[in-house]
């Protein structure tokens, strides 16, 4: 399964064909993992180009599944500010107290959250905003 994940976020895409189908494909690929694959994939998603990076974080929105949560943490580390926003886009759909409580207690987040703040045009703005309210509430 980590292959296939692999090969896809590693495709050459139009930006509509990704979000269209690709992100949709990707999610039913990792709804398939299993440990072994995820410690796999927590491994190599740090030596993979940017793009497949972008493309990974875009589609870790299980909430069911721990995993995900913690390589969103991890990808969120890289010094990239389209890759944070991405990984903050889809951490707003972690709303349990135990996801929110570990967000308020991640070193430098809200830090860094402030900071992309001031830099974001308007859609990026509102996605940073509301995850702050989203996390406060």
């Amino acid at each position: 399964m980590y292959k296939q994940l692999d090969i896809l976020l590693s495709a050459e895409t139009t930006v509509d064909s990704w979000y269209d189908d690709g992100c949709v494909i990707a999610t039913e690929i990792l709804e398939g993992f299993n440990p072994d694959e995820w410690d796999i994939l927590s491994r190599e998603a740090w030596s993979k180009p940017l793009n497949w990076q972008k493309k990974l974080a875009y589609c870790l929105d299980s909430t069911r599944e721990m995993h995900e949560f913690e390589l969103l943490l991890s990808l969120m580390t890289i010094e990239d500010r389209e890759l944070f926003v991405i990984c903050i886009d889809t951490l707003r759909s972690y709303t349990s107290p135990e996801h929110k409580q570990r967000l308020m207690h991640e070193p430098l987040l809200l830090e860094r959250v402030s900071a992309a703040l001031s830099e974001a045009g308007i859609t990026k703005r509102r996605v940073l905003e509301d995850f702050l309210r989203e996390l406060t509430v």
